[in-house]
Formats: C-alpha cells, structure tokens, sequence
C-alpha cells in the first residue's frame, strides 16, 4: 500500500477541500454578485406574484378571461415583432 503519506493527503482534502468551497462560494460580495443579480431572471417580481387566489367561479372566469387576453396580446406582439423582423410589414 502506499503508507501513511498517502492517508495524510487524503484526510487533508477531506477536511479541506469542503471548507475551502464554503470560504468561496459563502461570500457575501460574491453572494451579491452572482447569485442575486441571476434570481431576477429566474424568479419574477413581488408585484407579479398572485397572493389571493379566485375563490367563487364568476372571479376564477374573469380572471381566466384576463389570462387569455394577456396572452393573446404577447402573441400578437411577437408575430408583429416577427413580421417586422423578416421586412413583410403589414399596416393594420
């Protein structure tokens, strides 16, 4: 086997190597730098989030109507932007 040395080495990136990475990555600047500029691409805005839910029908179809027209909206703006994008221009 190869002896002593080589269990010393071995215990030393054990006990090292994890501490290492958590003086890294446990970094309040770079905490600040990486991972929360990256969150606002990944998690949406407060003021997006639905915190009261419909709860009679009437609320949960106009709200579903809401929806929709939201979505149908982005839709017709990308394949405008689309349009545009490939020169057919159309004026409506």
């Amino acid at each position: 086997m190869a002896g002593p040395n080589l269990e010393v080495f071995k215990f030393a990136v054990y006990v090292f190597f994890p501490v290492a990475m958590m003086l890294h990555y446990g970094d309040p600047d770079w905490y600040r730098r990486h991972v929360l500029t990256y969150k606002d691409h990944v998690f949406p805005p407060d003021e997006r989030l639905v915190t009261s839910l419909p709860t009679d029908p009437n609320a949960l179809r106009e709200e579903l109507a809401k929806i929709r027209a939201r979505k149908a909206e982005r839709r017709a703006e990308k394949a405008r932007n689309e349009d545009n994008a490939n020169g057919n221009e159309h004026t409506v």
